[in-house]
């Protein structure tokens, strides 16, 4: 493993990462650090460390207001590296939150010091702390809870339900149906749910009905009994009821409020 260069304590404002060259680099965040994975915005909340692989495109950027201060070491892999590299399981291109960052630091304070003079052990000594470094993250990673894809049978097939609901909230969305298409009883089915989301089914089917009346309230001239037909409700009154328990205002009063600025 040879190290192109090794940089501490920097301070950025804006965005980075793309720009960083063919090489692998390992970046230690000391400061929260905003960055996509999988087409969602993702953040960490402390500390955290990244191996970049070669390309890498994407970037990061710190969170409003705030500018990202890390260290960075910059290094070349030969075929032995990168099969050390794969057999300790590590997260490539996504950052590690870790709840203990002395070793990390420790270990780039180390190598800073040891790249000013080069001693005849340089080479060894940077490649020895390197895999120091690669062996504290692949235990921070494996201490990480787990993901609810990981630990929740059925979490895709759940998320995508979820998703439908609030996309279509005047269906009628029925369990039973919703059951036999995943082959699973109810009681399964609720138990399942609610571990994923923290609500009920019929708490999310509810909930997307009250936000598309909101919306219908706050963007058209439709009468009560309109948006209560247009968001699924057989009975004005029950909409209202249900309503008021969930807003802590009637429609009307709700609609009032939105048009004197009140509520946003």
């Amino acid at each position: 493993m040879k190290i192109n260069h090794i940089e501490l304590n920097c301070r950025r404002n804006t965005s980075f990462g793309g720009e960083l060259g063919a090489d692998p680099v390992f970046i230690f965040f000391r400061t929260p650090v905003i960055y996509m994975e999988n087409g969602q915005e993702m953040y960490t909340s402390d500390s955290s460390a990244v191996l970049l692989t070669s390309g890498y495109k994407s970037t990061f950027r710190p969170l409003k207001g705030k500018s990202v201060r890390y260290d960075l070491v910059s290094f070349r892999t030969s075929a032995a590296d990168r099969q050390y590299i794969a057999s300790m399981n590590l997260p490539l291109d996504r950052p590690v939150e870790l709840k203990d960052d002395f070793v990390v630091s420790g270990a780039l304070r180390s190598m800073r010091s040891q790249s000013m003079h080069r001693g005849r052990h340089f080479s060894e000594f940077m490649e020895l702390s390197m895999r120091i470094i690669f062996i504290a993250i692949s235990e921070a990673a494996e201490s990480l809870p787990a993901s609810p894809e990981e630990k929740i049978p059925r979490y895709a097939e759940l998320k995508k339900l979820r998703t439908a609901i609030y996309d279509d909230p005047v269906n009628t969305w029925s369990i039973e149906e919703v059951c036999d298409d995943m082959q699973i009883s109810r009681t399964y089915f609720h138990r399942l749910y609610f571990e994923a989301f923290g609500v009920t089914c019929r708490q999310d089917v509810i909930e997307s009905r009250l936000l598309k009346a909101a919306d219908l309230l706050k963007n058209t001239g439709k009468s009560v009994t309109e948006i209560a037909e247009a968001c699924g409700y057989d009975s004005e009154s029950y909409f209202m009821r249900q309503f008021k328990k969930h807003k802590e205002c009637t429609p009307s009063e709700f609609r009032r409020r939105i048009n004197s600025g009140e509520i946003s």
